[in-house]
């Protein structure tokens, strides 16, 4: 069972988040013109049409609204969001609202007009909010002046709502349609003013998602599902170990094969084309290849552990210094240790990586789910040739993403195979594929020091902290801020504090997994501030307090979790509570967990969740994403775990690397607790991290073993009740 509750700033009584009047026609229903959306959730690239406002908003002779979506809707959510942001300013009927996929050809050619399709980071709503706010103001404000002109009265007499525009004094009205593209042809003298938070009577609304219909009845296109006439299938294996060259492939063992085409070799990869996906896979299977593996061919995980711990004593670079750690520590009347590191983990979406390229003389149309249609379409003309203005990216739903899909070498791969073989062809990599050819969370490793007065008052804090750079084009003068978020940035206030940044990267590529730094460090943060509390005698939440002092924000979303966590009460032997907070994204998160472990087995059976995120665009849409974050950051703090041997990825499938199932997933319970202003968080990321360490706090306080490595499984709770 899962609560859902939106809190007030202190009296933590329920709101709705609604307001009375506007908009009451068509909440939270489908619009009748979803059904297109399963066909093709992305325009043609080339057609302009008259009703085109402006590039987010284009109104049609039958009053549809389509509105533009920049990002990539992979479950989170932002594909209702975002359109929901700008019917609140365009004072559309949502009934009429059809949201569709912006072109990454025309943001190339259009000088970023769309400004950056890539999707991480929580930056859906965080980042293109207040644009498509300022379009939805925009478009209205340009057939309120359409209207106006129409009647040759002043604009100030008229007003929009529920898709017509009034004049008040007569009553007479036009609907949007019939002024669309009147209003294209406007120019205003300035932009109109935003509304302010306390005005909306839209955004807030918990509305029902517009793709979730879709993908319940089944309808909704995913890349996967697509087929594009003439297209034949491909299956591809790249070199297992990472950084490793195809040396030989004996294409004359499989071309006899039923259905087999053509088999095509690439620098680092082989691939066979065939008439159905089971026979190239099949066949590919059956393909003698050598590989050139290298050096890598010889590491382990244990040797990466081993290097990553190690690396704590070199020098490194030092990220951020207050006050004076060495002296602190030096008359500190107490100071504690520890250690903690963690695995390389894979981010493992339900849809494997996948795409349909067509490579054509004279254009390249890629149809794929990607979080990244940018550098998707960077990719398809780099492997193609062709120019990239000569490039059509038609993105589609993506079955998860968590980062994975940010690095298009899906579409990379597409591409040269379809330019081999001159057809249109569809790549589908399998599970296996999937695990071991991926861009994982890096592993890293962290040495805590702190210091305490004689009463306790946490005085210095030091880190040192180990780990591989997952965005090396941001790093300055070795730090990568990436791969210190949350520690750089921490809403901890000591006296003394200072990080140490040692960078170190093996053969294993890296990239953005679901909360990307904070992810890891949350889990180092929250556990040692949970270190420092038992050492100062002190309750875990006190502590807390003590350090956010100065932040009322935290102190709020403490207070719920307190009370709603029922924190503090007696629980019987061998069942524990535990807690971590953090911000990330613009966003306040905390969890209190609940376990239960049992013969050295952990069960987490229940999670409170408490979150500020500023403006609520969607509750439903917060709630959603905070418990799925959970569940995947569960899953990486309970088994994530990638091991190398031989250089390569020992996990293939489900099988070696589990995930929480249902039987394993907690009872949820959701509070939003927002802060009045401008600020919009992201939810996405921040959910995944503090679970980590709530979970583990929990176990400390069950059985008093405190765990500093993840994962929980295999780890020895033996002896515990």
């Amino acid at each position: 069972m899962t609560i859902h509750t939106t809190l007030s700033r202190r009296q933590f009584v329920v709101s709705t988040l609604t307001a009375a009047g506007g908009f009451a026609l068509g909440v939270g229903t489908v619009p009748a013109e979803a059904a297109s959306l399963s066909v093709r959730p992305w325009n043609d690239d080339t057609t302009r049409y008259p009703g085109e406002i402006n590039a987010w908003v284009v109104i049609q002779p039958d009053d549809t609204v389509i509105i533009r979506y920049g990002r990539a809707e992979m479950g989170q959510g932002s594909f209702t969001a975002l359109p929901q942001i700008v019917a609140e300013e365009l004072e559309c009927d949502w009934a009429f609202v059809r949201p569709e996929y912006a072109s990454a050809n025309r943001n190339f050619r259009e000088n970023k007009v769309y400004g950056t399709l890539a999707t991480g980071g929580s930056r859906a709503v965080r980042e293109t909010g207040v644009i498509v706010q300022q379009a939805g103001a925009s478009a209205r404000e340009r057939l309120i002046a359409a209207a106006a002109k129409r009647w040759n009265v002043p604009t100030a007499e008229c007003e929009a709502a529920m898709s017509r525009i009034t004049h008040k004094p007569s009553g007479r009205s036009f609907r949007f349609g019939e002024l669309a593209a009147e209003a294209a042809a406007i120019k205003l003298d300035k932009e109109p003013a935003l509304k302010r938070p306390d005005q909306y009577k839209f955004i807030g609304r918990r509305l029902a998602r517009l793709d979730v219909p879709l993908k319940i009845n089944g309808s909704a296109k995913y890349s996967i599902d697509l087929e594009v006439p003439g297209m034949v299938r491909a299956a591809v294996m790249k070199c297992p170990v990472f950084g490793g060259t195809l040396k030989s492939a004996d294409e004359s063992k499989v071309t006899s094969r039923r259905g087999v085409m053509q088999v095509v070799k690439l620098k680092d990869a082989v691939a066979v084309v065939a008439d159905r996906t089971y026979r190239a896979q099949a066949a590919l299977k059956a393909l003698p290849i050598e590989w050139e593996v290298g050096a890598a061919g010889t590491t382990n995980s244990a040797q990466f552990r081993k290097a990553y711990l190690d690396a704590l004593d070199q020098k490194g670079a030092e990220a951020r210094h207050d006050g004076n750690v060495d002296a602190a520590l030096a008359k500190a009347a107490k100071v504690i240790e520890a250690t903690y590191d963690v695995p390389i983990i894979a981010h493992a979406p339900m849809e494997p990586l996948n795409a349909i390229a067509h490579v054509q003389a004279d254009r390249v149309d890629v149809w794929v789910g990607t979080q990244n249609a940018d550098q998707a379409l960077s990719f398809a003309a780099q492997a193609s040739g062709m120019k990239p203005e000569n490039v059509y990216v038609h993105n589609t739903f993506s079955g998860g993403g968590f980062g994975r899909r940010l690095g298009p070498d899906e579409v990379a791969q597409a591409v040269a195979i379809s330019k081999a073989v001159g057809k249109p062809v569809k790549l589908v990599w399998t599970r296996e594929e999937e695990l071991r050819q991926g861009r994982y969370r890096t592993q890293a490793a962290i040495r805590f020091k702190a210091g305490f007065a004689v009463d306790g008052t946490a005085t210095a804090l030091e880190m040192r902290n180990s780990a591989g750079a997952a965005n090396p084009a941001g790093v300055k003068d070795g730090i990568d801020p990436q791969t210190l978020q949350g520690l750089i940035n921490t809403a901890y206030q000591l006296p003394n504090y200072r990080i140490i940044s040692i960078l170190k990267n093996t053969h294993v590529p890296l990239g953005p997994w679901r909360a990307p730094g904070h992810s890891q460090n949350a889990f180092f943060m929250e556990s040692f501030i949970d270190e420092m509390a038992h050492a100062a005698g002190k309750d875990p939440v006190q502590l807390r307090r003590e350090l956010l002092a100065h932040r009322p924000d935290f102190q709020q979303v403490l207070d719920v979790l307190v009370e709603k966590g029922d924190w503090g009460t007696p629980m019987p032997a061998g069942r524990g509570r535990g807690i971590a907070i953090t911000e990330a994204y613009d966003s306040i998160v905390g969890m209190i967990v609940e376990v239960a472990v049992k013969n050295g087995q952990v069960k987490a059976d229940r999670v409170v969740i408490a979150c500020d995120c500023g403006t609520v665009v969607n509750p439903r849409g917060v709630e959603t994403q905070l418990e799925g974050g959970m569940i995947y950051g569960l899953s990486a703090a309970l088994f994530g775990e990638i091991t190398i041997k031989d250089g390569r990825v020992e996990q293939g499938n489900f099988d070696t690397y589990p995930v929480v199932r249902f039987k394993d997933a907690p009872k949820t319970e959701v509070y939003i607790s927002p802060t009045p202003g401008k600020r919009w968080g992201g939810v996405g990321e921040p959910g995944a991290t503090v679970i980590q360490p709530a979970v583990t706090n929990a176990i400390f306080a069950a059985t008093g073993r405190r765990l500093r490595s993840l994962p929980v499984v295999g780890q020895d709770l033996n002896g515990a009740v």
